[in-house]
């Protein structure tokens, strides 16, 4: 029998009230925030990373740069300064332990009326080293209109990035630090004057889910061997809107940020998607991910940036959403 299970029924009204009162505080204590804010009134942050011991990454979509935050901690600290190893618009982030790195997608949106610190063009896959946060690796996309968006990591270590504003999906070569086209199809070409290829995530057979931001559909890459295989267009049981980040939860169900607002979990069979909505009504949500029981998403009200109203609401923060059971 549990400690509450005993306090509820072997002990009188006062010390049931007492002692209860005590076990709910301990709870919730020990339950952690239910926010993590975000330094400045320019994060806008774009992606959320974690590692096995709860610690959080997150970088800035404006300001540039990448924060951590303490397993536990209400607050963010700078950890990778803005415009550190040549970077700009920081979005995709992903904490790689087996490698030790933490890897980050900088883009310079100057273009877009974003100019981020630095001066260095192009879109790049950085790696940082993390522990200490020191930049390692630095690789540019190659030709011209690029997006570097988001990231995964296969079981071999291999490192994809899926580029935004091209039907592409990278791979990172880590011994010359180049990436290489790895799969290119039309059935990824972005809309005009929007995004294509965002989220990407391995399932635990290893193949490759991915989603397109405006277009909001979802694919499946069949892998063997570690080559690309046939594209599978898979039908979701619900209407999703602006899909952007995708997480593995095992086997395969996912995390699927929608930025209409939403977070949901989706479990994959064959060519379709049920779709199961956790939490509705998100201000601007652009990432997730999964710490014990605790799904951290990002609020990055990026539309604040491009539309003509300029306030987002303030603190940024990334918002703390209960797992339920499956």
């Amino acid at each position: 029998m549990s400690d509450f299970a005993k306090c509820r029924n072997g002990l009188g009204a006062l010390r049931v009230w007492l002692f209860c009162g005590l076990f709910g505080f301990s709870a919730a204590a020990e339950a952690g925030p239910a926010e993590i804010i975000l330094p400045g009134d320019h994060a806008y942050p774009e992606s959320v990373t974690s590692t096995a011991d709860g610690t959080l990454y997150a970088g800035s979509f404006a300001a540039g740069g990448i924060v951590r935050i303490a397993p536990g901690a209400s607050q963010a600290q700078v950890w990778i300064k803005p415009g550190a190893f040549g970077t700009r618009s920081i979005l995709g982030v992903f904490a790689d332990e087996k490698s030790g790195m933490l890897w980050a997608c900088s883009n310079d949106l100057s273009g877009r009326g974003v100019p981020g610190p630095s001066t260095v063009p192009g879109s790049w896959l950085k790696g940082f080293d993390l522990k200490t946060g020191a930049g390692k690796i630095s690789a540019r996309f190659p030709g011209k209109k690029n997006f570097c968006n988001d990231i995964a990591v296969g079981k071999d270590g291999s490192v994809y990035v899926t580029n935004s504003l091209q039907p592409q999906i990278l791979k990172l070569d880590q011994a010359t630090q180049t990436l290489n086209v790895w799969k290119s199809d039309p059935l990824f070409n972005p809309p005009a004057n929007g995004s294509g290829l965002d989220g990407l995530a391995f399932s635990a057979d290893g193949d490759l889910y991915v989603d397109t931001f405006n277009d909001a559909k979802l694919f499946r890459i069949d892998i063997k061997d570690g080559k690309p295989g046939a594209i599978n267009r898979i039908e979701s049981s619900q209407p999703l809107g602006l899909t952007d980040a995708l997480r593995p939860l095992g086997g395969d169900a996912f995390l699927l940020v929608e930025g209409v607002g939403k977070l949901d979990r989706v479990l994959f069979d064959g060519n379709e998607a049920t779709v199961e909505t956790l939490k509705d009504g998100l201000n601007g949500p652009t990432s997730v991910t999964q710490v014990g029981d605790t799904l951290w998403v990002s609020e990055g009200q990026l539309k604040h940036l491009f539309e003509a109203d300029p306030k987002p609401e303030l603190p940024f923060r990334l918002v703390a959403v209960t797992m339920p059971k499956p």
